[in-house]
C-alpha cells in the first residue's frame, strides 16, 4: 500500500506543471497580426534618481526638509555598476556634484531614450502597421519608431532616430543619432555622440510590459551594458496623457541672466 501510494504521488508530481512549463504570455493581436502594445504606460522606480542602486539622501534645497529628498531604489543596471571608462568616471562625478546647474531635465530638455521611459510621468504607445507612436507626457515629447526598411537619421536629435521590428512577442527598437547633451538620470550618468540603444518591450501580461535597454557608446563605456525594468498600464478611469509643458518653468532658469534688470 505504502509503494502504491508512493508511485501515485510521484505521477501526480509528474503531470502538474511546473513554473518552468507554464507557457509563456501571448498578448493580444493587431489586425495585421502583431502583439498590440498601444496603452499609456508608466515605470514605477527611482531610476531617473540613479540607475544604479542608491540610499536615500537629503533633497537639494535643505529648508524644504523631506520634500524632494532622493528616495531608495536598488538599481535597474545589470550588475548594478556601468562600466566607465577612467576619464569619464571622473566627469560623471562631476555632473553628480553640478545636478542642479547642468542636468538636462531641469532645464527641461527633451529626455532622449532610453531615459523618457522611466522619467516619472506616464506614455503613450499607438500602433499602426508601418509605425509606432510613443507620446511622453513630459515636456510633450515624441517619437515615431519605424517599421520598415531600416531608415536613416537625417541629423541628430533630442529623442533621437528609432527603427523597428518583431522579434515574436517582443518589439526591438534600434536608437541612434542622439544629441550629447542628455543625461540618464539626476546622478550625471551621461553619454557621448556615439550613444547606440537597443530597446526591448516584451508583453508579459495583460497590464505589464519588461521593458530592456542595451547602452553602447564606446567613447563612454568599456563595454554594453544593460538595464532593464516593468512598465505598468495605467487602469484609472479615463486614463490619458495630460499637459506637462515644462519650459515656462525653466525660463529664468535659462535666459534669467540675459535680463538687462534683474526681475523682482
Amino acid at each position: 500500500m505504502i509503494a502504491g501510494v508512493a508511485v501515485l504521488c510521484v505521477l501526480s508530481l509528474a503531470a502538474w506543471p511546473s513554473p518552468a512549463q507554464a507557457p509563456a504570455y501571448r498578448a493580444p493581436r493587431t489586425a495585421d497580426g502583431k502583439p498590440e502594445l498601444s496603452g499609456i504606460w508608466q515605470a514605477l522606480n527611482t531610476a531617473d534618481w540613479d540607475l544604479e542602486g542608491h540610499a536615500a539622501a537629503a533633497g537639494p534645497v535643505p529648508s524644504l526638509g523631506a520634500v524632494f529628498a532622493k528616495p531608495p531604489g536598488p538599481g535597474v543596471v545589470e550588475g548594478d555598476e556601468i562600466p566607465y571608462l577612467p576619464a569619464m568616471a571622473a566627469k560623471k562625478k562631476e555632473n553628480q556634484t553640478n545636478w542642479l546647474k547642468l542636468d538636462p531635465e531641469v532645464k527641461c530638455y527633451l529626455p532622449g531614450v532610453p531615459r523618457a521611459t522611466y522619467l516619472p510621468y506616464p506614455f503613450q504607445i499607438v500602433q499602426s502597421q508601418n509605425n509606432i507612436l510613443i507620446s511622453y507626457e513630459y515636456a510633450g515629447a515624441v517619437r515615431v519608431i519605424n517599421m520598415g526598411a531600416r531608415t536613416k537619421a537625417p541629423a541628430d536629435s533630442w529623442m533621437g532616430w528609432s527603427n523597428g521590428h518583431w522579434e515574436g512577442e517582443t518589439l526591438v527598437v534600434d536608437v541612434t543619432s542622439q544629441m550629447e547633451d542628455t543625461w540618464f538620470d539626476r546622478s550625471g550618468n551621461f553619454h557621448s555622440d556615439a550613444l547606440h540603444v537597443v530597446e526591448r518591450y516584451t508583453p508579459r501580461s495583460a497590464d505589464t510590459l519588461n521593458y530592456e535597454a542595451t547602452i553602447e557608446d564606446p567613447k563612454v563605456f568599456s563595454r554594453p551594458w544593460k538595464i532593464s525594468m516593468p512598465l505598468y498600464r495605467r487602469l484609472e478611469k479615463n486614463a490619458r496623457l495630460l499637459e506637462y509643458k515644462c519650459p515656462e518653468f525653466a525660463e529664468e532658469l535659462l535666459y534669467g541672466p540675459l535680463r538687462k534688470k534683474p526681475s523682482n
